[in-house]
């Protein structure tokens, strides 16, 4: 299987995994996003275990958004003596 970026793969040895996306590849792995959250990078002497998988089929992790912390009042100086 020719590997490019875009593509729908799983991969055999983790179908919990979910399907994932590829969106990167370099001379020696492909950087891929999974379904359950987790960007994983396979080696190409790996690329073996991977298959295609319907496009249908790829599913986004649930994008948690980031919530600012409220700032904290400053800290009263100690005074020396």
């Amino acid at each position: 299987m020719t590997i490019k970026v875009g593509n729908i793969v799983s991969h055999t040895g983790g179908q919990e995994w979910g399907t994932g996306k590829v969106l990167e590849i370099t001379s020696t792995l492909a950087m891929i996003q999974f379904s359950d959250g987790i960007k994983r990078k396979i080696a190409v002497s790996h690329f073996s275990t991977l298959e295609p998988a319907a496009p249908g089929s790829y599913l986004p992790p649930v994008e948690v958004p980031v919530v600012a912390k409220p700032s904290r009042a400053p800290r009263a100086s100690k005074k020396k003596i």
